[in-house]
């Protein structure tokens, strides 16, 4: 047996045997059976929840999303970066010519062949990027949008020795540093905290002698942390969300109809064009966002129409109404729900499947109706100090004749 990605760990009676895997390996998989029909464990842990669990062993799972559920709830950003991400490992699974998660399939077979006790040992993804939302700012949100994005967009692909070495310890930590340093805001809920959870669960397993099949970039934190006690219930607390965006979401609103209404009232021309700019900016590039997300002509009318009304009003979003207008007139179908699988792993499958192109929907026309606040706004506040200069010099004047 080849014991290189192999991490065996003694606390007490109990042996804690890790194997690091890539999760898109297929020698990971046959090392995955090997090591359990060789230890024979009480007990198998492997890195996912039990949405991941059922998503993996039912294989239908897309099928049953309905998706003016998700519209309804706002989860169309997680539901964008879950596929986004399985886009990336669905394709460098393909080129292998496997299944992605292949080692976690095994090792689920393995258990209960064994009639080993199964646990799922990962935190529910829906907390780890609610933690992540929460604590990465503006900022970090745009980055990794755009990161998302481009992991769409990208045709990268891997050799196997590449593959393989992305079981060595060294070359973890080396990524890790990178990733650290780059982006140092991610690391802690995805992966500090992650080595925590997984390591608590697997402290916790069942029995004298746990295999647990684990992620390689896992391994070095969890051979760690598995020494400690971990509080499972603060590391799935999810964050309360701020209260600071919905103030400013409704300052803003609040203060550029305020400057349209004091400048209406000074010079109801200035105060005209204020309006056509809002109007204008908000309704053209919501619409543009739906069109090039290739939206149904009802759902680019939609945002052009509803783009300036739903600036105004934070609880309400132009994408989500356009998204949920092109769901009604281009409902997805069966078949776009079993080929969604496939449709992620290029860039024109996200564009034909009907339901990633609502979530491009509504993700571009969001895009268009923000950057049309902040395009419109600079513009209304222009107006506003031109006609405040224009008042002024009237002002003079009138005191110059009396």
């Amino acid at each position: 047996m080849n014991e290189e990605n192999i991490t065996r760990i003694q606390i007490g009676t109990k042996e804690y045997i890790l194997i690091g895997t890539a999760h898109v390996s297929k020698n990971s998989a046959e090392l995955v059976k090997e090591v359990i029909e060789a230890e024979q464990p009480d007990s198998v842990c492997i890195e996912l929840d039990q949405g991941r669990y059922q998503s993996i062993t039912e294989g239908n799972k897309w099928q049953d999303m309905d998706i003016f559920k998700v519209i309804k709830e706002k989860k169309t950003t997680l539901l964008l970066m879950n596929l986004a991400l399985s886009s990336f490992q669905k394709r460098i699974a393909d080129q292998f010519g496997i299944k992605p998660g292949q080692e976690m399939i095994q090792a689920i077979e393995s258990a209960k062949e064994i009639d080993a006790k199964l646990v799922l040992a990962d935190r529910n993804i829906q907390t780890t990027f609610a933690r992540i939302w929460a604590n990465i700012g503006f900022k970090g949100k745009m980055t990794l949008l755009t990161e998302i994005i481009y992991s769409i967009f990208s045709k990268e692909t891997i050799t196997e020795e590449e593959l393989e070495q992305m079981k060595s310890k060294d070359t973890i930590s080396s990524v890790l540093n990178e990733f650290t340093e780059h982006f140092p805001e991610l690391k802690k809920p995805l992966i500090d905290e992650r080595d925590q959870f997984l390591a608590e669960k697997i402290r916790r397993a069942p029995g004298e002698k746990i295999v647990a099949v684990l992620g390689a970039a896992h391994v070095p934190g969890i051979t760690k942390e598995i020494h400690k006690r971990h509080n499972l219930k603060e590391l799935t607390k999810v964050p309360p969300k701020s209260k600071w965006p919905k103030i400013i979401g409704w300052s803003i609103p609040i203060f550029i109809v305020a400057l349209i209404a004091y400048t209406f009232f000074t010079n109801p021309d200035i105060g005209l064009q204020q309006t056509w700019s809002w109007i204008f900016w908000h309704s053209s590039l919501a619409a543009i966002g739906a069109a090039v997300a290739f939206g149904h002509p009802l759902t680019i009318l939609t945002a052009f129409i509803t783009a300036p009304f739903t600036a105004l009003n934070p609880v309400l979003a132009v994408g989500f109404i356009a998204g949920f207008v092109q769901a009604l007139v281009k409902r997805p179908n069966v078949k776009d729900f079993e080929s969604l699988s496939k449709d992620i792993t290029s860039v024109k499958g996200f564009w034909r499947n009907k339901v990633t192109r609502i979530l491009l929907i509504i993700l571009l026309s969001n895009l268009g109706g923000s950057l049309g606040t902040f395009i419109s706004g600079a513009d209304v506040l222009r107006l506003f100090f031109k006609n405040i200069k224009k008042v002024g010099v009237f002002k003079a004047e009138l005191h110059y004749y009396f």
